[in-house]
């Protein structure tokens, strides 16, 4: 396994020479083995179990990538940090914002939370819009939801002061235009003015970059960056494309069927991958050297399993080339990697304010050969 060559060359040499965590190291947000099921309708039994005991914090100031593949209960977990879970959502836990818990939170007092504290950034923005709304009505009706009695006048010049912002063109002659009217990026970068419209000191961004090219990624990743460090948000960034999650990321989740398989801070866990999972998806990533070779790409053979019926132990054993019988048997519980395992970069032990480097396996990395 090679390190080096598992991180694209184009974000190789930012994510190795930036720094792991923030200088303020007071958390904004912390999740403590937060559970969340969806009732079966009938005839069907049971409980999908979506989400299966994840705790995480985050600093202010921090950028904090989650990834995972399809199913692996990225979405669900942080939906249930501004109260966004559905109505059948049996949940246990707790989510605490600033100090305050907000699972169980009634309706109006979450309303405090979203906007003003929390934004979203959702996946394809072409569904995120009426589409008999232009978007000066749009911006009006989003900050009048904080100050009723703001005027259109006032709402216009905010809009277009946040539209600038984040790098829309001919703001004033756009805002009277319909959804349809403007391209996934342009409707992207919208939707993070909306989520910044009431000034939210968390930005949750839902795989933003969903059905978006590879040049309109890259310019969508850049600006939720400078967008961090210009307002000093804090930044919680989903995607299944573990290329982007590096690139951005001061801090990585690795989930897999609703837990978290592996976590630490960015530059660790790509360059010194401690779980099976983690090393399959860095394995399966493509290269650009692979355009002068035959090989084929690699692949996580299998299925991800059952949420209605997940297995007891570790939940990859099955496509896990690594995998014994021990595997079977019991799910591990998240350990720290000690100084000899973790090669890569400054650890806990030599920055304080680090996070430790942990995973969810029996075997050291050393005897995943």
């Amino acid at each position: 396994y090679d390190p080096y060559h598992a991180v694209f060359p184009r974000i190789r040499d930012k994510l190795f020479g930036k720094k792991t965590v923030p200088a303020d190291d007071d958390a904004l947000v912390h999740v403590c083995d937060l559970a969340v099921s969806f009732p079966r309708p009938a005839p069907a039994h049971g409980a999908l179990q979506a989400v299966r005991g994840v705790s995480f914090s985050l600093r202010r100031g921090e950028i904090l990538g989650i990834v995972g593949e399809s199913g692996s209960g990225k979405s669900v977990t942080t939906s249930a940090i501004p109260g966004l879970l559905p109505k059948t959502a049996v949940w246990s836990g707790s989510v605490r914002y600033d100090g305050q818990e907000l699972l169980g939170l009634p309706l109006e007092s979450l309303r405090a939370f979203r906007g003003k504290k929390i934004g979203m950034i959702f996946q394809e923005p072409g569904r995120s819009y009426d589409p008999l709304q232009n978007m000066e009505k749009v911006f009006l009706e989003t900050f009048r939801n904080s100050d009723p009695t703001m005027t259109r006048e006032a709402a216009r010049k905010k809009a277009v002061s946040l539209l600038e912002e984040v790098g829309l063109d001919r703001v004033e002659e756009r805002l009277g235009n319909f959804p349809h009217q403007f391209s996934g990026g342009q409707l992207q970068r919208i939707g993070i003015a909306l989520a910044l419209a009431q000034g939210c000191e968390l930005l949750i961004a839902d795989e933003p970059t969903t059905a978006l090219d590879v040049t309109i990624q890259a310019q969508i990743v850049s600006l939720i960056n400078r967008i961090r460090d210009e307002r000093k948000i804090s930044v919680i960034f989903i995607s299944h494309d573990i290329d982007l999650v590096a690139g951005i990321s001061d801090r990585i989740l690795v989930m897999y069927s609703g837990l978290v398989m592996e976590e630490g801070p960015a530059r660790d866990v790509f360059a010194s991958p401690a779980h099976p999972y983690t090393r399959a998806l860095l394995a399966a990533a493509p290269r650009f050297e692979m355009h002068y070779s035959r090989d084929p790409l690699d692949i996580i053979s299998g299925r991800v399993p059952d949420p209605s019926n997940p297995p007891p132990a570790c939940p990859f054993a099955p496509r896990c080339r690594y995998a014994a019988a021990v595997c079977r048997e019991a799910l591990p519980v998240l350990e720290s990697l000690s100084e000899s395992c973790n090669p890569a970069g400054v650890s806990a032990h030599d920055n304080p304010q680090s996070t430790p480097h942990r995973y969810r396996c029996v075997f050291t990395p050393e005897k995943q050969i």
